[in-house]
């Protein structure tokens, strides 16, 4: 079995972002001569997350408008007693989650037709990264 391992780095000018890393993860996959196996996409970041879903804007929208919702940023959250101001990205992350594994078909990335991988940030501005790690043969 062959591995590679790169990292992509962050630096959003937005405290909350949305991007896509598909190309970036292909052309990892590309260089790392594994026809067949896997693709480990993570965030290395306890604030940020990595999907799988379509490329559409309405969609990103609503997903940002849905982890909003569901922990939406506010003074009040007990984490907030350490010092630190970032408690609903914490909960933002658990919800999207911080990783994926992509299976690579005859030296592709085998997405349906429709799936994209986006790294998501939610308490960015400042440095973070995220690992590839392709596995096979």
């Amino acid at each position: 079995m062959k591995s590679t391992t790169e990292y992509l780095w962050f630096n959003t000018e937005k405290h909350r972002e949305f991007i896509n890393i598909t190309d970036e993860v292909t052309k990892i996959v590309d260089k790392s001569g594994i026809s067949e196996g896997f693709a480990l996409v993570s965030a290395m970041h306890i604030t940020a997350g990595v999907y799988v879903n379509d490329a559409e804007s309405g969609l990103i929208a609503d997903i940002d408008q849905w982890v909003e919702k569901i922990a939406p940023y506010r003074p009040d959250y007990r984490h907030h007693r350490t010092g630190e101001d970032n408690g609903d990205a914490h909960l933002k992350s658990l919800l999207i989650h911080h990783e994926v594994i992509v299976p690579i078909t005859k030296s592709k990335l085998d997405l349906g037709p429709w799936q994209q991988i986006y790294y998501a940030e939610f308490d960015g501005q400042r440095r973070k990264r995220v690992i590839i790690k392709v596995l096979g043969e």
